[in-house]
């Protein structure tokens, strides 16, 4: 028996479960001695389920993270299906209240308002076309015919007419007057310039083809439907070629844009995925990247197989700055481009940190007014710094601005530290080890995590007012390309992938500067034809950082104005 066994020491229930579940053993119960290795086998056995129990838990508290998610992605989807879209401020019942008002403001200008009256157009060009009377006008009642009084009313009717029709080149030919040998008998007018020199389609064919597909975002099948109901059928496989031959001569311009934006120090960078129908060794799948970056003169386009960091770092290797800018999202390549190239500061977007509060409280409803709440400060901080960036001066350094500058600096600075102040009460007291904490806490803590994590470059333009406060240059300047590949799906090869991106950083670099695409693009086309189908030796006249002013004013205007 274990009573009698010398070599194991004897011990009482009474102390095993004091030790175990840390209960008050009553003098008055029972006393039941066991052996060592029975203690030991309860110990451990306490210890397994206890472990069992911990793994249970925050299983279960995954599983109700996965469900608050699907329930919150649920609620997103079928807000962005069948709610508004927009962000406001205002609580859900403020809404409501707001929607049952008796109060309602019809949409539009309202009655009594001053209207901004007639558009002007004055570049349009005018043609008068006289309207007479098919017979005399007379009196109703004695039948005298009206006379005319040299008086005229005068209404405009604007018309757009496209027609497409086909250019007859008559050369004349001429035969020598003279008997020297080694003279051709006859010589012939020379043929107009052609962009393609053997191909039957003109520069005007041309520029509709690369506006309608990179400037206007519409697929080129749509154009040659177009064309075909105006009597001008056009195969496919002739644009295709034609813009195959074209893609040479705007890379000098593409390479000319890259150097001029290695010379700034500002830059706004996004990427967007591209779809590139085209097998390529290394590469698996069709999907590719458009990077862009824009700078004070520039926006520049380039297609790449990935989206890691060695995009950006190979575009900004050759940088002449010191020091540069980079306005941008908190994608990870971004940050490891700043890593490996340690003259750029990345200036995160203050757009994309309003997001994640305005996500969690369309996700959350628990989380609306603590969302929202953050929004409004966030509101508060754009505020301000326009106020403060109204009386910044470019040529002068911070600390030297003026006492109205100063004020709102001030102002910036007390919110920003409230916000500091708030965000690293709640991260610093937060519970990580606790497997059943607040699954909502959860929430707020990654959000303000990750507002800690990158406050750094969220802070640049405190110190440096000309740097806006999010990247919506950068997003507006890809927008259209985003819209491109919604419509025609891509590039079905890779040159036609690399003339995109060309072109789309020609027709977004115009926009920047102002200029009218229509006319530089047919300016340039024909400068091209007129070199032989190649492009211009002096490209100075189609840069804008070195084009003349009055270059720059007549490229300005549209084209039917010149």
């Amino acid at each position: 028996m274990a009573t009698t066994c010398q070599k194991q020491p004897l011990f009482h229930s009474s102390e095993i479960i004091e030790k175990i579940i840390n209960l008050p053993v009553k003098d008055s119960s029972p006393q039941i001695f066991i052996t060592e290795k029975e203690y030991l086998e309860l110990k451990w056995s306490a210890g397994y389920w206890r472990g069992l129990h911990q793994k249970a838990l925050l299983r279960e508290k995954e599983y109700k993270q996965t469900i608050k998610e699907q329930e919150g992605k649920i609620r997103d989807l079928t807000k962005r299906v069948f709610g508004k879209k927009s962000e406001k401020k205002g609580s859900r019942k403020e809404e409501v209240e707001k929607k049952t008002s008796d109060s309602k403001r019809p949409r539009g200008q309202q009655s009594g308002s001053k209207g901004h009256g007639r558009t002007k157009r004055p570049d349009l060009p005018r043609k008068e076309e006289p309207v007479h009377f098919s017979e005399i006008p007379k009196c109703t009642e004695c039948g005298t015919g009206y006379i005319c009084d040299g008086s005229a009313d005068e209404t405009e009717i604007i018309e757009v007419e496209v027609k497409a029709h086909t250019r007859i080149i008559i050369r004349s030919r001429m035969k020598k007057g003279c008997s020297c040998p080694g003279v051709p008998n006859t010589v012939t007018a020379p043929m107009p310039a052609k962009v393609i020199p053997k191909s039957p389609y003109g520069i005007s064919i041309w520029e509709a083809v690369l506006l309608n597909k990179f400037h206007y975002s519409q697929p080129t099948n749509r154009l040659l439907n177009q064309y075909a109901e105006q009597g001008l059928p056009i195969s496919a496989g002739s644009i295709t070629g034609g813009l195959k031959k074209l893609s040479t001569l705007f890379q000098p311009v593409y390479d000319a844009f890259h150097r001029q934006q290695m010379t700034e120090d500002r830059f706004h960078n996004d990427e967007s995925s591209w779809k590139v129908f085209e097998n390529v060794d290394g590469k698996i799948g069709n999907r590719w990247w458009l990077w862009v970056s824009r700078s004070a003169s520039v926006v520049f386009f380039q297609i790449a197989q990935g989206r890691g960091a060695d995009v950006p770092v190979d575009h900004f290797k050759d940088i002449e700055q010191e020091k540069i800018i980079v306005i941008c999202d908190r994608y990870s390549a971004y940050k490891s481009m700043a890593r490996q190239l340690p003259f750029i500061i990345l200036a995160f977007c203050w757009a994309h940190v309003r997001r994640d509060f305005l996500d969690a409280a369309r996700k959350y409803p628990e989380l609306e007014e603590w969302s929202l709440c953050w929004v409004e400060k966030i509101g508060t901080l754009y505020h301000i710094n326009k106020q403060r960036c109204k009386e910044f001066d470019q040529k002068l350094p911070v600390q030297w601005q003026s006492a109205s500058f100063k004020k709102e600096h001030e102002k910036l600075s007390q919110i920003m530290a409230a916000m500091v102040q708030e965000r690293d009460a709640f991260v610093e007291t937060y519970p990580t080890d606790d497997p059943v904490f607040d699954l909502l806490s959860d929430v707020k803590c990654k959000i303000l995590t990750s507002l800690q994590n990158h406050w750094e470059g969220l802070t640049v333009f405190v110190d440096h007012p000309e740097v806006p406060m999010d990247n919506n240059k950068g997003e507006r300047s890809i927008r259209n390309p985003v819209t491109g590949r919604k419509n025609f799906y891509g590039s079905g090869s890779l040159w036609s992938s690399q003339l995109a991106a060309m072109m789309f950083s020609v027709f977004q670099t115009m926009v920047l500067c102002g200029l009218n695409n229509h006319h530089w693009l047919r300016s340039y086309l024909t400068a091209c034809a007129e070199n032989h189908g190649k492009a211009p030796e002096d490209l100075s006249p189609f840069l804008p950082w070195e084009m003349t002013e009055e270059r720059r004013r007549q490229l300005v205007k549209p084209l039917n104005t010149s």
